[in-house]
């Protein structure tokens, strides 16, 4: 159940009631080799982290993800409320952090990951290139997002101008169609744009899940402002 005031664009938040939640008690039983050898990627949510039995089902998943050379996609995804401190935080994200292929989150939640008041992009990267990720994406609002690859590459993409209703959602909006740009062969810079594209009509809209919008709306707005 999930209550969300929108008072202004500035003044909006989201009040989730989720206790004893049926998705954190997944059980690492309930993890079958066989369903992960099958898929592409292996999208693990911060959220998952919160609890047990649900991390240690993530843990396993991760492993036979990588034994089976399934793609690893770590989205911090970082809810203050359903943690007990930052500290167990940063350990269970930097634990998944290390072995995934790519990392997704905003600057705010690589500080957590990294147990840190203020971090830099640089130290974030130069950290976590020395494990596995190949691809990591830091997301600064309204500034826009960066990525970058272990080969040294760098790539921004700009947010759009649009007419903010709310914040919520944006994160969600912003990955999935990041994550689908980059599945259907399209390069990391136009990935980017996707991404920006898909939280730009997120945050335009006051609710969250039905805004999400199809690609042909993505599509249509990044030609329109090219």
């Amino acid at each position: 159940m999930t209550f969300t005031e929108i008072k202004s664009p500035e003044e909006c938040s989201i009040l989730m009631y989720r206790d004893e939640v049926a998705d954190l008690y997944l059980d690492p039983s309930e993890v079958g080799e066989d369903y992960i050898k099958q898929s592409k990627i292996l999208l693990v949510s911060g959220t998952a982290l919160a609890k047990s039995p649900s991390r240690e089902a993530v843990l396993k998943a991760v492993q036979l993800a990588r034994k089976n050379d399934v793609k690893v996609i770590f989205e911090l995804d970082y809810r203050g409320y359903t943690w007990a401190s930052k500290e167990e935080t940063s350990i269970y994200y930097t634990l998944v952090a290390q072995q995934a292929d790519i990392v997704i989150g905003t600057r705010d939640e690589f500080d957590v990951l990294e147990n840190v008041e203020e971090g830099n992009n640089e130290a974030t990267i130069a950290a976590l290139f020395k494990q596995s990720p190949e691809l990591i994406v830091i997301k600064h609002g309204v500034e826009g997002s960066y990525a970058y690859t272990k080969s040294g590459e760098s790539f921004r993409g700009h947010a759009y101008k649009t007419k903010v209703l709310k914040t919520f959602g944006a994160g969600d909006s912003y990955a999935s169609a990041f994550l689908y740009a980059l599945i259907s062969g399209k390069d990391i810079e136009t990935a980017l744009k996707y991404g920006s594209a898909s939280a730009a009509i997120v945050v335009s809209k006051h609710s969250s899940s039905e805004a999400m919008p199809a690609v042909e709306e993505i599509e249509q707005l990044i030609a329109e402002r090219s």
